[in-house]
């Protein structure tokens, strides 16, 4: 790796950039922008959609869309040391997930002529729900779309699993726990009793895990709570999961009938399904063995990405082309060094038989 490359991704690394933090995610699309200008030799456009910056270089309209975020889920100075270099492996707040990411994908694209696009986002780690669109607009019309999410120790991910989170709250009555508990309608015992409907929805067959977490009831010690909520988190590799699960939450129904029951929430992120992946992926491999590597290999993996976006609206898209390392969201994420060049090599073939070869 040239001290160049290395040099660029601590400036951006020491760029903190989480994602609440508005002005910290403006200051690294204008530092990213800064050094696409060092790398490419043409300057990168700064726009905002919904008052969150977004990086793009390249075509308006690209067949090849390369898919990279700068935000991170570390507030300013909580990752100590923020930058070091210890023999091979590079430590920082976002080094992984994905920083060197947006770097690879950068230096991919020098020698490139043709129609494609880098755009990097500052809202992926809570959602995307600002650049949600932008994705599918950009994806519907591309070829190929390529996710800089971090490499699986140099696998790329063929599928992710979808996401959907709810909230099921009861309401009860309230009552006197002492006096007269008869007259309440207990909503603590009515969600117990949701709750372990709720948690055997899960089906191991597609990977769909259907888990209760934060969950809050009643008011005071001595009254028979009137209202109870529980927060759910469910994932699942097929679409169609998601939508049973809805299905069957907004089909509960409580043990007293003086009960109510109200679901919110909704499907965040759909599946990224192998009939998205497969064609770009025998690309990928194809190109992987003519560099005269082992082969390339394909896993599928819970976490979620704006892949899952593009892949939602018949976009062919392949994920896990970032950094080789590991701890993402951890203390000590951290990325391979001598894995960074390898990767750009790989990446910039890639796109160019893309390109070459539609």
């Amino acid at each position: 790796m040239s001290s160049q490359v290395l040099e660029q991704l601590e400036r951006l690394v020491r760029c903190q950039s989480p994602t609440s933090d508005l002005s910290a995610c403006k200051a690294v699309i204008n530092l990213a922008a800064e050094i696409a200008s060092e790398v490419l030799n043409q300057p990168a456009q700064i726009c905002e959609i919904e008052n969150r910056p977004v990086f793009w270089w390249g075509d308006e309209k690209p067949e090849i869309v390369l898919l990279t975020h700068l935000d991170t889920v570390w507030p300013i100075d909580s990752f100590t040391p923020i930058w070091e270099v210890k023999e091979n492996r590079i430590t920082g707040p976002g080094v992984f997930d994905m920083k060197a990411g947006f770097i690879q994908a950068l230096y991919a694209l020098r020698g490139i002529s043709g129609s494609v696009a880098l755009i990097a986002t500052t809202d992926e780690e809570s959602g995307s729900h600002s650049s949600k669109k932008l994705i599918e607009d950009l994806s519907r019309n591309a070829r190929a779309v390529l996710v800089f999410e971090a490499s699986m120790d140099g696998a790329v991910k063929i599928g992710r699993k979808g996401s959907a989170d709810f909230k099921v709250t009861v309401n009860g009555r309230a009552a006197h726990a002492g006096l007269e508990p008869e007259k309440g309608i207990n909503a603590s015992t009515e969600l117990s009793q949701l709750v372990l409907q709720i948690a055997k929805l899960e089906n191991p067959e597609f990977g769909t895990t259907v888990v209760p977490t934060t969950m809050s009831s009643g008011s005071t010690t001595n009254t028979v709570p009137a209202l109870a909520s529980v927060d759910i988190d469910v994932r699942s590799y097929k679409a169609a999961e998601l939508n049973r699960i809805s299905k069957a939450l907004s089909d509960l129904v409580p043990q007293n009938s003086e009960a109510k029951i109200t679901v919110t929430g909704q499907i965040n992120r759909p599946p990224l399904e192998l009939t998205s992946t497969q064609s770009l992926f025998e690309r990928a491999k194809k190109v992987h063995a003519d560099l005269g590597r082992p082969p390339l290999v394909g896993v599928s993996v819970g976490g979620v990405s704006d892949g899952n976006f593009a892949a939602a609206v018949g976009a062919q898209t392949l994920d896990g082309l970032g950094a080789i390392g590991g701890g993402a969201h951890a203390q000590g994420e951290w990325v391979k060094a001598d894995s960074i060049d390898s990767q750009i090599t790989f990446i910039n073939a890639l796109i160019t038989d893309l390109l070459e070869r539609p």
